[in-house]
């Protein structure tokens, strides 16, 4: 028969052909996407990046429109195509719910949350905060548009967001935030890639946007490697070198 006769390497080099991609195990993970949070936008990453840059990683920065969960998930796996190899896809805040779906993406070998949502399937947002709230959050910080957006309101923004920067960087964040459509807080998250690809949490021990207890539960419940950071739910910002640290703990960890 001819099967039998079928050289034993070539015939390992068509199996391994035939193999399904593996980002985690075909190439060094060097390729960074970090996806911010709402009340927020990309440039407040800047600090991370260019830790990260210095050793070698290349980083992109979706700027998701806040729109819908849906379209902010689109914006994600879009930038992610554009990757040359595997790559860490990081979410912070409401970010979290957007990499849980997006991960699902063959070019993510493993996920980072940043003082972040790790929803389940079916839950949102809105619900996951719900079930424990932030002892002592101010009430009404976050307001509406007249046309359905939401936003944190300036003279509570420090408190809420980034109480450990300087205050002119967080009165620069609070005017400078990306308005979110209230859709995006109540969508129902699809089945989450933390169930099927390795992740790792920040959890931020003086944050007064997610309550911390909360970023732990989720962080257990999803397997992640958890790393507590005393800072404010401006991590990225207040400590972006322990931010970029866990990036590359993942990055190794997923290259080995």
């Amino acid at each position: 028969m001819l099967w039998c006769k079928f050289p034993a390497a070539l015939l390992g080099l068509a199996l391994s052909l035939a193999a399904p991609w593996s980002p985690a195990a075909s190439a060094p993970v060097k390729s960074v996407v970090i996806v911010h949070g709402a009340f927020a936008d990309g440039s407040g990453w800047r600090r991370v990046s260019d830790f990260l840059t210095a050793k070698g990683f290349a980083v992109s920065i979706v700027q998701q429109p806040l729109t819908s969960l849906g379209d902010d998930v689109a914006a994600t796996r879009r930038v992610l195509s554009l990757q040359t190899g595997p790559a860490v896809l990081v979410g912070h805040s409401y970010g979290g719910m957007v990499i849980s779906e997006a991960g699902n993406d063959s070019h993510v070998a493993a996920l980072v949350y940043v003082a972040a949502f790790q929803p389940d399937k079916g839950e949102s947002l809105a619900k996951l905060a719900e079930s424990k709230p932030v002892s002592g959050a101010e009430p009404g910080a976050v307001k509406a548009t007249a046309d359905g957006y939401l936003y944190l309101d300036p003279p509570a923004f420090a408190g809420a967001f980034a109480a450990d920067l300087p205050a002119a960087d967080a009165t620069f964040l609070a005017h400078s935030q990306v308005f979110a459509a209230k859709d995006a807080f109540t969508a129902p998250a699809g089945e989450p890639a933390w169930k099927s690809k390795p992740s790792w949490a920040l959890v931020a021990t003086a944050d007064r946007s997610i309550n911390p207890e909360l970023e732990l539960e989720m962080a257990h419940r999803a397997g992640s490697h958890v790393r507590p950071v005393e800072a404010s739910h401006a991590v990225y910002a207040a400590k972006p070198e322990a931010v970029a640290a866990l990036i590359v703990e993942a990055a190794e960890a997923v290259s080995q």
